[in-house]
């Protein structure tokens, strides 16, 4: 034998270890077998900020069971993994660590922030690539990448040039998502809606050319400032009047306009509203509509304008320099510096010192916030870069409508449509320095801009030297969306690239099909003509026991670290691939672990009773020519078990397959087969003895790998100490159904014997009847060969001392009668019961019921009780009469029963 089993289950002292093995073997490392067909997964990159949480743990659990089981079944199987450079994440956790030492960025500068960077990166990196490790994640190291490494930056510098070259990609004056905490500007798919408490405020705007006033209603009264036009709708017969007319703005005494646009609509309020178009998507495009001034009141760091950023702005359009849509800046005056939420306090007094409020109106509504830091989104006019969507999003919708791409479950295919087809300009431009620089340079000269591969050193323009690079970096999803072929060599046509891409299955969560899944499938169509994945595999959140949402303010949270060293890895892979259905959020427990530990226990203990059997010089020569009824229907059960884990990890029920492989080991291999091999394995036929161990092997070997892909670690622990067939288990081959193992008549009469064997064992236990005290078994039924070929089981497993089988018995006296379909089952009743020990605990039983009855009819025979107390009372008493007068009668019954 290769090595013995400890005996107690403690995974912390060979998990590591066989990790170490794994990886000193490169099972790992894909090879490039042309003779195999290729599996390729690329991993979701994790911040190198991150710590691993449950997600995580459930994302590269379901992961590794598919790549553990393709390269089991014969597949050239890659899981590529890396890391993302998350700019906004790590940026911040810099900047937060500089504000302790008292620096700023502004203080050291970009190349001295960024010499901190990468210092950060290498001591923190890889913190969670090694917790990964721990869970037994089958990654290929030697292939691993990072988001900001040579190869992925040359492949984002590649596609922004070609995008830019096809006008796709171009810089603007337009709306933005602004975190003022953050300091940058977000996309859409990074804004977090949260329901908060607010306010209408019902506003007054007199009216110039008529002296009266309309009324609107704004939930950023803050923004009013800004304000350069109201709409009303052109069809309200209630403002024809007021059609070239204008309003002056409260508090500034400013004239602005009053235009006619749809965005106003009749049926809602009073049909008018305020336009601000530096601080509104909406009231953004009504500007563009109407040729409204856009005037900017906030800053980027969220306070309202002054005269410094006035007078930035002035220069700017002074020098001509300034772009379309390049917004004006107002000096405040008096809320000039105070942050938004004061400015609206102050705001909201003078509005009302001067009348101008009508009315508050309370109400819940959604409010958008950085999903990194939760601040309040500012929606703000800002020169950035943008991608053009529509061009792109037509082939990424026409793949997934044709089928090229699908999504499991289906119903995720409407997410994905909805967000392609609602899709707007994306803003790739960030106000960070860690990142992907923006390959252009703007000229100083001539003011042209230069995009470029390489470092540009002159103006494509003008040829001068006075060029400075853009300072922005590119959103951390723009060099993410590139994954799945920048991190095989694209734009290089490497071998990796040829063998592995396109690739298989893509899992991830729901939560970022818009932020990442679909920017995957436009970059791969675009840029490689093939879709980058052919399945996209969805699985929901990890919950708490009571269903609610992990998160910090709760306190809900769980370390898998922690589980880890607790339980081991395979405890909890266990644990969160059972009841997981893809799609939908599951729930994790203390109590769930817990019975993924125990089972982990039930295959160790059943393991080595196995190996104990087998002793040290055993040699496994395959199965036995021939085999008894109940190795056949073993053998036939692991050879279903095989078709069905197969058929469900095939579909992606991996919920499904692991309950199956619990099942099948806890119940049929442990609770019955082994039972049933114990006959012969502590019997005094040799060649039966062997018989029975062959059988047993084959059956541990075949569970042990169907089980690998789940349970990593223990499998290969147990594989190793048995008679294994190839050096690890997982490379061994994986269990394939097989036909000639089919023996279902043999299944079916197994199963006549198991249901006797069930029945007597249920009614045993209906009586109380210790399986210490044996009896006598007699089985009728016209199947008797079947039942001859199982007296030994129902023996052992039915705690019976002598058992007969025949078509038909005569009077056997006082018995327990059981039914099954094949046979009826008589125990003799005095086997089980003794008669004289029953018979005075029913003269117990009965002296003490009869003594209950003679209290109540006592009070029921008293005049008094009957006519004074209350009906209900003297209505129960009767019912406690009748029902102890029941129960006498039957106590009495069974009482002669035992006397005759």
């Amino acid at each position: 034998m290769a090595k013995e089993l400890e005996k107690q289950y403690n995974p912390s002292n060979f998990e590591d270890k066989i990790y170490k093995f794994w990886c000193d073997n490169k099972y790992f490392h894909a090879v490039k077998d042309e003779s195999k067909p290729t599996y390729t997964i690329v991993i979701p990159p994790p911040n190198i900020t991150g710590q691993l949480h449950m997600g995580h743990a459930l994302d590269n659990t379901l992961q590794d069971i598919l790549i553990r089981y393709h390269r089991m079944n014969g597949y050239d199987t890659l899981w590529l993994p890396g890391t993302d450079h998350a700019s906004i994440a790590t940026e911040a956790k810099i900047v937060e660590k500089m504000r302790e030492e008292g620096v700023t960025k502004e203080d050291i500068g970009r190349e001295k922030f960024l010499e901190r960077a990468w210092d950060w990166k290498e001591t923190y990196g890889n913190r969670i690539i090694e917790q990964l490790k721990k869970m037994g994640s089958s990654c290929d190291w030697d292939r691993e990448r990072f988001t900001l490494d040579e190869g992925c930056s040359n492949a984002v510098r590649d596609v922004f040039k070609r995008l830019y070259d096809e006008g796709l990609i171009y810089r603007g004056n337009r709306m933005v998502n602004w975190c003022p905490h953050c300091n940058t500007s977000i996309s859409d798919a990074e804004v977090e809606y949260e329901e908060k408490e607010g306010n209408f405020w019902h506003l007054l705007y007199p009216v110039k050319e008529t002296g009266e006033t309309l009324e609107l209603a704004t939930t950023r009264p803050e923004t009013m400032l800004g304000d350069t036009a109201v709409a009303i709708n052109g069809d309200d017969p209630r403002y024809k009047h007021l059609h070239g007319c204008h309003v002056i703005l409260p508090l500034i005494n400013k004239e602005i306009p009053i235009v006619c646009d749809e965005h106003a609509d009749m049926e809602k309020g009073t049909g008018v509203v305020k336009i601000t178009p530096a601080h509104d998507p909406n009231d953004f495009e009504v500007g563009l509509r109407h040729n409204l001034p856009i005037v900017r009141t906030f800053t980027y760091d969220g306070h309202m304008t002054g005269a410094k950023e006035k007078a930035i702005a002035d220069e700017i359009f002074a020098s001509g320099r300034a772009t379309q849509n390049e917004p004006e800046v107002l000096d405040c005056g008096k809320y000039a510096g105070m942050t938004t939420m004061e400015a609206r306090k102050a705001i909201l007094a003078d509005l009302e010192a001067g009348g101008y409020i009508k009315e508050i109106e309370p109400l819940k509504h959604d409010v958008g916030t950085c999903y990194r830091c939760h601040s309040t989104i500012e929606p703000m006019v800002s020169k950035q870069w943008f991608v053009k969507m529509e061009p792109l999003a037509g082939p990424a919708i026409d793949a997934v409508e044709n089928g090229d791409i699908k999504f499991v479950p289906e119903r995720f295919k409407k997410n994905y449509m909805s967000w392609m087809r609602g899709t707007r300009n994306w803003c790739i431009s960030r106000q960070l320095w860690w990142g992907h620089q923006i390959p252009a340079w703007y000229c100083e000269d001539c003011g042209a801009t230069t995009v470029s591969k390489e470092d540009a050193c002159e103006c494509s323009a003008c040829k001068s030297k006075n060029i400075v690079q853009d300072p922005d970096t590119l959103d951390t999803w723009f060099s993410s969306a590139l994954w799945p072929f920048s991190t095989l060599g694209w734009p290089e046509d490497t071998d990796d690239l040829k063998r592995y891409y396109p690739t298989n299955t893509l899992v991830t969560g729901y939560d970022i099909i818009g932020f990442w899944v679909s920017r995957m499938i436009f970059s791969g169509l675009k840029y490689t003509d093939k879709a980058p994945f052919d399945t996209v595999l969805i699985h929901g959140l990890v919950r708490d026991a009571q269903g609610r949402k992990m998160s910090k303010s709760l306190g809900n949270g769980i370390d898998p670290l922690e589980i880890i060293d607790q339980y081991g890895a395979d405890a909890l892979r266990f644990a969160l691939a059972t009841g997981n259905s893809p799609g939908n959020d599951m729930r994790f427990s203390d109590d769930k672990i817990t019975s993924s530990r125990n089972f982990a226990n039930k295959l160790w203990n059943a393991s080595r009773f196995v190996l104990m059997y087998l002793g040290e010089d055993y040699s496994y020569n395959g199965l036995p020519n021939e085999l008894l009824i109940e190795d056949k229907w073993i053998i036939s059960q692991v050879n279903n078990l095989a078709k069905e884990v197969t058929e469900n990890l095939d579909k992606f029920e991996l919920g499904i397959a692991i309950q199956k492989l619990y099942d099948f080991i806890w119940d049929v291999f442990c609770d019955w087969y082994i039972e049933i091999a114990k006959i012969r394995l502590q019997g005094d036929d040799e060649d039966a003895k062997e018989q029975a161990k062959a059988v047993l092997v084959y059956v541990l070997t075949d569970i042990l790998k169907l089980l690998h892909p789940f349970m990593p670690f223990i499998t290969e622990e147990i594989y190793q100490a048995i008679p294994h067939d190839s050096e690890s288990i997982m490379i061994s081959k994986w269990v394939n159904y097989d036909e000639a193992l089919c023996y279902d008549a043999d299944e079916a009469e197994m199963e006549k014997i198991m249901a006797s064997i069930r029945a007597i064992r249920n009614r045993r236990a209906e009586m109380n009847i210790p399986p210490s005290k044996k009896s006598k078994v007699f089985v009728e039924t016209s199947n008797t060969a079947t039942f001859e070929n199982g007296v030994e089981f129902i023996k052992r497993l039915a705690y019976a001392n002598e058992v007969q089988v025949s078509e038909a018995f005569g009077d056997l006296g006082n018995v327990v009668t059981i039914i099954t379909d094949d046979a009826r089952i008589y125990i003799p009743l005095g086997d089980l019961v003794d008669f004289e020990a029953e018979k005075k605990r029913l003269e117990k039983e009965f002296a003490t019921a009869q003594d209950k009855l003679d209290f109540i009819n006592k009070k029921l025979n008293n005049p008094g009780f009957v006519n004074k107390a209350p009906e209900k009372v003297v209505a129960q008493n009767r019912e406690d009469a009748a029902k102890l007068e029941e129960r006498i009668a039957q106590i009495q019954k069974s009482i002669e029963e035992i006397e005759q």
